[in-house]
């Protein structure tokens, strides 16, 4: 693993860019209604890990209405959360952005756009108050789920009442 970081080194001592990282469009191009809460349809999406990176939760919340959509997915892997970012479909009259960590689950972000046709926007690496909301819902969210849980025992059953 340390090889790994070494090799992607520049010569200037910093990690180097990723294609994906590339494409990424930071947080700091968002347009300003989004900080001002001027508009319903601007959300943050992250992931609660279980034990051992057991199954997860994805989660993603409306930033004025809070309304909170969650899925559970067996791992955490780009494929499995890109596919289930879907969940909000049904609310795309109600999409303007996402607003994502950088974590590798969200690395096919590009699909996500073309299939929601919503932009996703990056926050800056460690500023997770970039996506506060998000963070403080994972937080209550752990009061149910501490991180000893395993997420392939819950069910969707125990998830949605939780939700509301």
């Amino acid at each position: 693993r340390l090889n790994e970081q070494l090799a992607q080194l520049d010569d200037g001592g910093s990690v180097r860019q990723t294609e994906a990282n590339k494409k990424s469009v930071s947080i700091e191009e968002r347009p300003q209604l989004v900080d001002e809460k001027g508009r319903i349809g601007d959300w943050e999406i992250d992931t609660v890990i279980g034990k051992g990176h057991r199954g997860a939760l994805v989660t993603i919340v409306e930033r004025i209405t809070q309304f909170t959509v969650s899925t559970q997915v067996v791992d955490k892997t780009a494929e499995v959360v890109t596919a289930d970012d879907i969940i909000i479909k049904p609310f795309r009259s109600a999409l303007h952005t996402i607003t994502a960590d950088n974590g590798k689950e969200v690395v096919y972000h590009e699909q996500i756009t073309e299939a929601l046709s919503v932009p996703v926007y990056f926050a800056r690496p460690y500023h997770s108050w970039d996506r506060g909301l998000n963070e403080n819902t994972n937080g209550l969210l752990r009061q149910y789920w501490p991180k000893s849980t395993d997420f392939k025992a819950i069910t969707p059953a125990q998830v949605i009442p939780v939700l509301e």
